[in-house]
């Protein structure tokens, strides 16, 4: 190491003054060119190195303003170093131009988001906040970012699928990978966020609407007396039943694997929310019941799938739930996504007068704007169980 190296090491170098380094190498980093430099929250030490640096008299403060010109020519005079940039590169290497690194960045990403044309992926980098969220699955990589959604693509092909593909045989068609599509996965939340219409969807009902299995046996949807045409294995566990008046669970693969022909154009289909009426409605009525559905609260992917392939079909479902603001919930969701009409779920029919209490944030009604203020004012919650008779009545007409 030359003298100069090493004077120039005693004072501006070394761990004491390394914070000090990066916040002047920041200047250069960002392209800035203003020769006035403040620099706040200044230790003692650094305070002195600088000052020793332009000659000046040392002072008690927390900050201090210095001149980069004057730090140039002091460093030169010295002969420790041509300038300041010269003096931070020869201490800790070269310095970054972080300013035209983000110009490169950002005329790289405008090109791959310029370059990605398949729908409905073309609309979500057109949103602001999508884009970071590609970003932020690609490490701020563009080059990660175009092979991304190169993959999401490829998926997007495959959409709708219509035989009911499980979602690892999907992403092994599609990626070459089986796990690619696993929740978490770039490619897969890529897809998803492509996919999804409403923030509340989980990803197993976004995948269903799309034809693709995810846990394709798990919470099944609960049926009683719904007629299908025998043509499926769905259609014909689904008259077999029928014929009996026995409840029926349909898992998602029967539902999606050779969809059934549901024969329900211009009928009533009920939905309940409780097990325990389609279970009394069968012990009851059996046969002579008409269509039940059970959601057994906020409906899985398999309920979402029947529920869909009923209105297709023409049904006109009715639904009724607990005077909760749960159940209100999940009533605001059948109605406004599957097009049901209440039952027996209005202010007038609510007359909670015993019963738990009414707990948790209320949650408007979307059929009856007086349905709420109504709970609200009684505070007790009204349960299905506890007006099964009323409900089978109308079931029995």
């Amino acid at each position: 190491m030359s003298a100069a190296a090493e004077r120039l090491e005693r004072l501006l170098g070394g761990p004491a003054l390394r914070s000090l380094r990066k916040r002047l190498r920041r200047r250069y980093e960002m392209g800035r060119t203003s020769d006035l430099l403040t620099l706040a929250a200044i230790s003692a030490h650094e305070r002195r190195a600088l000052e020793g640096l332009l000659g000046r008299r040392s002072r008690d403060s927390d900050s201090i303003q210095v001149s980069v010109m004057q730090l140039d020519d002091a460093l030169a005079r010295a002969g420790l170093a041509g300038s300041l940039r010269d003096a931070l590169e020869q201490l800790d290497g070269p310095i970054r131009d972080v300013a035209a690194e983000r110009a490169d960045q950002a005329v790289r990403w405008n090109a791959v988001f310029t370059a990605c044309s398949t729908a409905p992926l073309s609309a979500l980098v057109a949103q602001a906040t999508s884009r970071g969220l590609i970003k932020r699955l690609a490490a701020a990589d563009p080059d990660r970012g175009r092979f991304l959604l190169n993959a999401a693509a490829q998926v997007m092909m495959r959409l709708p699928a219509a035989a009911g593909v499980p979602l690892s045989h999907l992403a092994a068609q599609a990626l070459g990978d089986s796990h690619a599509l696993d929740e978490g996965r770039p490619v897969g939340t890529l897809v998803l966020a492509a996919l999804r219409n409403d923030a509340a969807e989980r990803p197993r009902d976004i995948w269903a609407k799309f034809g693709v299995l995810v846990s394709e046996l798990a919470l099944p949807a609960l049926v009683l007396n719904l007629p299908a045409v025998a043509d499926t294995p769905c259609g014909q566990l689904a008259r077999q039943a029928l014929e009996r008046g026995e409840p029926l669970h349909l898992s998602l693969r029967m539902l999606l694997r050779k969809p059934p022909h549901w024969k329900v154009h211009g009928r009533k289909v009920f939905v309940c929310e409780n097990a325990a009426v389609v279970a009394m409605a069968a012990d009851r009525l059996g046969t002579r019941c008409p269509s039940l559905v059970c959601i057994d609260g906020m409906p899985s992917a398999a309920q979402r799938v029947l529920f869909s392939q009923l209105a297709a079909a023409g049904a006109i479902l009715y639904y009724h739930g607990d005077f909760d603001w749960p159940g209100i919930t999940i009533a605001n969701f059948v109605v406004r996504t599957f097009g049901a009409q209440p039952w027996r779920f209005s202010s007038e029919d609510y007359t909670a007068t015993a019963g738990r209490p009414l707990n948790g944030t209320p949650v408007p009604a979307s059929w009856d704007p007086s349905l709420a203020p109504k709970m609200q004012k009684q505070g007790r919650a009204l349960d299905e169980e506890a007006v099964v008779d009323l409900l089978l009545g109308d079931l029995e007409e």
